[in-house]
């Protein structure tokens, strides 16, 4: 049954608040389910070297291939720049989906030039199921020592 769509509905008391719960009601129910992500880490990043910040592959949660990641940059680093790469990959024994061949989106960071100190950076990925996490990266441009992972460091994926 269809309502009238001109008729105007003048009414107080409980009733004439009911859809307005109701409304307030499913936003608050969706509320979560809306709430984006937000994951800060800290990395160590040595002096004139470029490393790894962060790497995402293109498989869905169920280890099927999906569309490649996007990743936004929220906030670029303010003593650095940004490298953004792709490639592809076989994952780690250790993850979700191991030992996958993956396409993956990888950013990099490459400090200033004789610039030792605190740095960060803010990007958004949208990973291949179409989940959105924000991460926060706290970056400490330390002297041009050894790295202790090496695959982070350098220019490789």
């Amino acid at each position: 049954m269809d309502l009238p769509t001109t008729a105007k509905r003048q009414s107080t008391g409980p009733i004439a608040a009911l859809p307005a719960a109701f409304a307030a009601a499913w936003l608050c129910l969706a509320g979560p389910a809306l709430a984006q992500t937000t994951v800060t880490k800290s990395e160590t990043v040595p002096a004139g070297k470029q490393a790894r910040l962060v790497i995402v592959p293109n498989l869905k949660k169920d280890c099927s291939a999906g569309p490649m990641p996007e990743i936004k940059v929220v906030t670029p680093p303010k003593s650095g720049s940004l490298i953004t790469k792709a490639g592809k990959l076989k994952t780690p024994a250790k993850y979700r989906c191991p030992n996958k061949d993956a396409e993956v989106q990888a950013i990099f960071y490459q400090p200033n030039s004789g610039y030792t100190g605190a740095d960060g950076v803010v990007v958004e990925i949208k990973n291949a199921d179409g989940e959105t996490e924000k991460r926060d990266i706290r970056i400490t441009v330390g002297k041009d020592e050894k790295s202790k992972d090496e695959k982070k460091s350098g220019t490789d994926l």
